[in-house]
Order: C-alpha cells, then sequence, then structure tokens
C-alpha cells in the first residue's frame, strides 16, 4: 500500500498539469479570438441570397474567414456579392494545368471550387496520380472535390499506364478527400450487369458517396436501367430530348460548355424547367479558353437570354453543394466566406473572389502564387519511323472517322482510298487526313486510320493528351511530318506539337505527359499561338488540339482510334480500316 502522502502528491500533479493544460487551451482559444478579430471586414452591395432567393441592398460582415451576419440597409452600390461559382464536372489535367496553377487562373473568373475527375492522371499513373492531384490541390485555397476514377482503363480495347480496380477503389472512397465516384463511362457494363462495374458501385453506396454518370446518347429503357444502378448524374448529353429522358428518370443534367464539346445553346433552358435539377460544367477546359472565362461566362448567357438569377446561381452553387456535400458556402451566416463581386447582372465581370474570406482575385489578376512541384511520368515507347505509318492498299473502300466542330463525337464516312503505288495515302484536297494512334507505355506498333474534319493542307499536328488512356495521336497530311511530330513529344516526355515543313513546335508537359507546372498565363499565351498557327495551316476546327485528344476516346461513338485499332463505339467492337 502506497503513503497517503505519495498518493496526494500524485493527484496534486494531475491536477497541476490538468490546470496547465486548461491555461494553454484558453490561451489558444485568446489568441484564435484575437485573430478573428483582426480578420474582421465588411463588404457592402447588392446581397444575392442564393437560398432564400432574394436579392436585398446591405453589408456582410466577415470575421475569421466566415459570414458572421447581414444587415439589411441601403448603400450607396451599384456591386452585387454572390456565392463563388462552382464547376460541377471538369478534369483540371485537360486544362494542361497541375491543380494549383489551375486555380489561380480559374478564381480571377469567381470560380472557387470545382468537381474534379482525376481520371486522366489515374489512366498514366494510377492512385499515386489521384494523390498528387490532391496533394497539389491542398496547396492552394481552392476548393477541390476529387473522385475516384471509376474506369481505369475506360476500356478493355486500348493500353493505359495503370488499372484501378474494385479494391483500389474501395480504398480511394475510403478517404475523405473522395466525395464520389467519377463517370461510369461503362455504360454497356452496367447495362450487361458486369460484375466487376456493380462491385464499383456498390463500394460507392457502401461509402455513402454519389456516382456521376456517362451515357452519351442512351435513352429509354437503357437510361432507365442505368439510373437505377445507382448513377446520379450525366454530363454528356447533347440534344434536350436525351437530357428530358434522364431527368424522366431522375438523373441531375450537368450542362457542358468546354473547349472542345458545347452543349449549352441546346440544354440551356432546362434552367428554368428544372433549376434544382441543373448544373453547369466545362469537363474539359484548355488553357487559353480558361485564361479567358470560365463557368462566369455560362452565368452571363444565362442572364442574357432573360433566365432568373436566382435559378442560375443555383445551377453552379447551391445545387452541386448540396448533391456532392461539399464544403462551400453559399452566403448564409456562418458558412464559409467563399464569394464574388460583380459589377453589373448585364456584363457580369467579376472583381473580387474571396475563398474562406481571403481575397484571392482582384480586378482581373490573380492574387495566388505558382506552386512548385517535382513531375511524374510514365513514358516508355521509342521513336517512331515514317515507314510504320504506311498502310498497304486493299480491295475497296476506307472507313473513315468524321470529327465534328465542338462535339465529342464522331460520324463514319465511307471514302475510295487515294493510292500511292502499293500504299494508301492522305489527300488533303478531300480532306482525307491520316491519324495515328502510338501506345506510349510499351514498344508497339503505331495504329494508322484516316479522319475528315481537320482541315489541315500541309503538316501534322501531335498530342500526348488523348482521352482516356493519354498514348499519342497524331493527324497529318503525310508520314514524314507525322513521325517528326511524334518523335518532339516522345523526346519530350509529353506534350502537344506541331510540324509544318522546316518549322517544327512543341508545348512540354512534364507531369504525366499531360501537364505543365509553368505559369498558367504562360502556358495559356503558348497554347493559343500553337493554336493559331495550326490554323493557318489550313485547319477550321475552333479548338484543334482538344478535338484531337477526343480522337481516341472508344466510350464516345461513332468511330474512333485506339492504340490497338479503329473502333466502333455503337458495336463496342474493333473494325476494319479497309474493305
Amino acid at each position: 500500500m502506497r503513503p497517503a502522502g505519495r498518493a496526494h502528491q500524485v493527484v496534486g500533479g494531475r491536477m497541476k498539469e490538468e490546470g496547465g493544460r486548461e491555461k494553454e487551451k484558453e490561451k489558444r482559444r485568446r489568441k484564435i479570438q484575437r485573430r478573428m478579430e483582426r480578420d474582421v471586414f465588411e463588404l457592402e452591395g447588392n446581397i444575392v441570397d442564393v437560398v432564400a432567393g432574394r436579392v436585398f441592398p446591405g453589408k456582410v460582415t466577415i470575421a475569421g474567414g466566415r459570414i458572421r451576419e447581414f444587415s439589411e440597409q441601403d448603400v450607396d452600390s451599384g456591386r452585387y456579392i454572390l456565392p463563388g461559382l462552382i464547376d460541377a464536372h471538369i478534369h483540371v489535367e485537360s486544362s494542361m494545368l497541375i491543380p494549383s496553377e489551375f486555380a489561380r487562373l480559374a478564381v480571377v473568373h469567381g470560380t472557387i471550387g470545382s468537381v474534379s475527375d482525376p481520371h486522366e492522371i489515374a489512366n498514366v499513373l494510377g492512385i499515386p496520380g489521384v494523390l498528387f492531384m490532391i496533394s497539389n490541390g491542398n496547396k492552394t485555397p481552392f476548393k477541390f472535390c476529387f473522385g475516384a476514377p471509376s474506369c481505369v482503363p475506360a476500356t478493355s480495347f486500348e493500353t493505359a499506364g495503370s488499372a484501378l480496380g474494385v479494391e483500389e477503389i474501395r480504398d480511394l472512397l475510403a478517404r475523405k478527400e473522395i466525395r464520389y465516384l467519377s463517370e461510369m463511362m461503362n455504360f454497356p457494363g452496367v447495362l450487361a450487369s458486369d460484375p466487376e462495374i456493380l462491385a464499383k458501385l456498390s463500394a460507392s453506396g457502401k461509402a455513402k458517396k454519389p456516382v456521376d454518370g456517362h451515357a452519351p446518347g442512351l435513352r429509354g429503357e437503357e437510361v432507365r436501367r442505368y439510373a437505377e444502378a445507382g448513377i446520379t448524374t450525366d454530363h454528356e448529353c447533347f440534344t434536350r430530348e436525351e437530357a428530358l429522358d434522364k431527368l424522366h428518370y431522375g438523373m441531375k443534367i450537368l450542362i457542358r460548355e468546354g473547349s472542345a464539346a458545347k452543349n449549352f445553346e441546346a440544354l440551356c433552358g432546362l434552367i428554368p424547367e428544372f433549376p434544382g435539377m441543373v448544373m453547369l460544367c466545362s469537363d474539359d477546359k484548355h488553357p487559353d479558353d480558361l485564361a479567358r472565362g470560365h463557368i462566369n461566362d455560362l452565368v452571363r448567357r444565362s442572364l442574357g437570354k432573360g433566365y432568373d438569377l436566382v435559378q442560375t446561381l443555383r445551377t453552379c452553387t447551391v445545387n452541386p453543394v448540396k448533391h456532392y456535400g461539399l464544403d462551400i458556402g453559399l452566403l448564409q451566416q456562418n458558412d464559409p466566406a467563399d464569394l464574388i463581386i460583380v459589377d453589373s447582372l448585364d456584363s457580369f465581370a467579376v472583381r473580387e473572389t474571396y475563398i474562406n474570406g481571403r481575397k484571392v482575385a482582384e480586378n482581373g489578376r490573380s492574387l495566388l502564387q505558382t506552386v512548385s512541384e517535382e513531375p511524374a511520368n510514365n513514358f516508355k515507347t521509342g521513336l517512331v519511323s515514317a515507314s510504320q505509318l504506311k498502310i498497304a492498299a486493299g480491295a475497296g473502300k476506307v472507313l473513315v472517322m468524321v470529327a465534328l466542330d465542338g462535339q465529342l463525337i464522331t460520324r463514319e464516312e465511307v471514302e475510295a482510298p487515294l493510292l500511292a503505288g502499293d500504299f494508301v495515302v492522305a489527300d488533303p484536297g478531300r480532306d482525307l487526313l491520316k491519324i495515328v494512334v502510338k501506345c506510349r507505355y510499351r514498344e508497339s506498333k503505331p495504329a494508322v486510320g484516316f479522319v475528315k474534319g481537320f482541315g489541315l493542307k500541309r503538316g501534322a499536328i501531335a498530342s500526348c493528351v488523348a482521352h482516356d488512356s493519354h498514348n499519342l495521336v497524331a493527324v497529318g497530311t503525310d508520314d514524314d511530318s507525322l513521325a517528326c511530330a511524334l518523335n518532339l513529344i516522345i523526346r519530350e516526355g509529353g506534350g502537344i506539337s506541331r510540324v509544318d515543313g522546316t518549322e517544327e513546335e512543341i508545348l512540354p508537359l512534364p507531369f504525366a505527359g499531360i501537364m505543365s507546372g509553368q505559369d498558367g498565363y504562360q502556358v495559356a499565351r503558348a497554347y493559343e499561338g500553337m493554336t493559331n498557327r495550326v490554323r493557318s495551316m489550313g485547319s477550321r476546327l475552333q479548338a484543334p488540339y482538344m478535338t484531337l485528344s477526343f480522337m481516341a476516346l472508344l466510350v464516345i461513338p461513332e468511330l474512333k482510334l485506339s492504340d490497338r485499332g479503329l473502333f466502333d463505339g455503337r458495336k463496342f467492337a474493333f473494325t476494319p480500316l479497309l474493305f
């Protein structure tokens, strides 16, 4: 038995230790309180309450990064204070910028958060690529919501750099940073009750996280079955009729307006008709377009059509916040102070952007700093020779992909081939160009086909941004130019390139071969310059590199080209080039 005095000393020591902890807690509390009091400021203008559905003049008091209170009063200001905007579906990688740099450009346009599918980098680097996106995104105040890529690779008909099975999906969904299961592109697998697909959907259900959809052209009974599998959204509608089918079965429609796919005009009428079931997104936004505008452009266009202010804003604030459970403020008391200020509703020019009460953009200038990162990559192919791109002549016709400006879908046509000796060659006079897809993860023979719609009169363009597996893709008028454009990228380990006679140009993308870590505005200018020079080579496309990047996306019909051959997206099977 211990002496009483000893026991008393131990208890007394504990009391002293607990007292010290309480004093330390109180000290920290007072420090936080002082900081909050220092960080108190007011903004005045016409306050847009998207939750209550009203607009009133007054002041917003912000303290410690949160909305402390509102005061409704007459103020001498034509400004409008609104919640920050959200892109409800985007692949950040398609901006060719790492997340922190994407954020630098996006905040200038009032975007304070995004629902981001890291599917592109996952195809190259797997889970380490997804974790890189999360880690880099955490180095900026921008509010990224990342998903678990559901289809890596997108299909079994192409070669990717990685694969995410059911266990990998479960591991990702267990992370708090992962808020949803990214777009379920394998809709044939859903309809066929593929066991692996169903297991991924089940894992998302058990994690209580929503599932994004991707089902271009799906209608009627097939949409019902797709939705009943637990899929809650779709961003691939390009007709109103298709969108209405999906809405009928409870799916929310994400109206997309990106650099290549532009569906806003066809679908914007859904905003006043189904205000709680619609969101706005860009899906894919190249750097020059991002430098010019983002979701703010869609809000401006919607208001210009006479649509209601609150209903329009809910599509890019309330609806994504509630659907994905985002930690983003909606300009309500005690919310994070995530807000923007615009001069007028007509111009919708964003003058100030705040995230957690911190001003991150002002008068068209980003206040965020560039974040330095070390690149990671997966690039294992050797150089290409022009002789590898030759197509031996055969009897009959050639099956041709037709690229459509502003669309991800393609059409198919049958053409009589142009022959040069024993080989089928490109015919720029008919806009019948060669297209090449080369696996970058191993040595293999390039796949070669024909495409119309690019309009090149000479030379070639190439890219390592090729959805979804990000192999090399090139379009050109002759084999020498094609091989040169591909080899420029292979030597750099990723990028986009252009060859026009003796002119050779490349924009390097060292992060997974699809992103740059450089200043986003510099990347945007370089990209825009290359795009303009491609137009001088004859292309009529608004975004030739973006359109090129979707020529290997097998899950979008009709015809596409994988590293393994020509693919019919309607039959979901390979198809012969010559017949």
